[in-house]
């Protein structure tokens, strides 16, 4: 007998630990041909779910699928997303949870994201800066740039 994955498990404790926190629990999902979600609602081969009891409608947290109805602009929708796909779960608000590797996505039936480059070759370009010429080597602080501001919603980076 196969031992079973700690990862479906995993999801629904970060799950609980949301719900029982007050914060509302968002999941990070690679999409491929044995993922149905709202393709108009898919970036760069991933889609962010909000999975909270008020979003979702009959949430099941399986071992293999996560099966539940959300709205999408108004409309109904069934998703499926087998737990092999699911590579985040964490609180919108303070970004706490847990990232996972996607184990699913070598398929045959993997989707690629519509605006893919031919190459997966990632390439490497300099941004050009344009300075004007009287303020270079200058140290006034008057002419330095602000730091950027933070916002208010934390983000979920992946580092791979």
């Amino acid at each position: 007998m196969s031992e079973t994955s700690t990862k479906p498990y995993l999801l629904r404790a970060i799950y609980e630990w949301c719900t029982d926190n007050g914060y509302t629990p968002y999941m990070a999902v690679v999409v491929d041909g044995h993922t149905r979600v709202p393709m108009e609602f898919v970036k760069n081969g991933e889609i962010v779910l909000n999975i909270s009891f008020s979003a979702t409608s009959g949430l099941k947290m399986e071992n293999e699928l996560i099966r539940f109805s959300a709205r999408f602009g108004g409309v109904s929708r069934d998703i499926v997303v087998p737990v092999d796909n699911v590579v985040a779960i964490y609180a919108r608000e303070n970004g706490q949870g847990m990232a996972f590797e996607a184990t699913n996505t070598a398929d045959a039936g993997q989707v690629e994201p519509v605006d893919a480059p031919e190459s997966t070759t990632p390439i490497l370009a300099s941004v050009p800066t344009e300075r004007p010429a009287d303020s270079e080597g200058s140290d006034d602080p008057e002419h330095d740039p602000e730091p950027p501001k933070k916002s208010g919603r934390p983000t979920l980076t992946r580092i791979k």
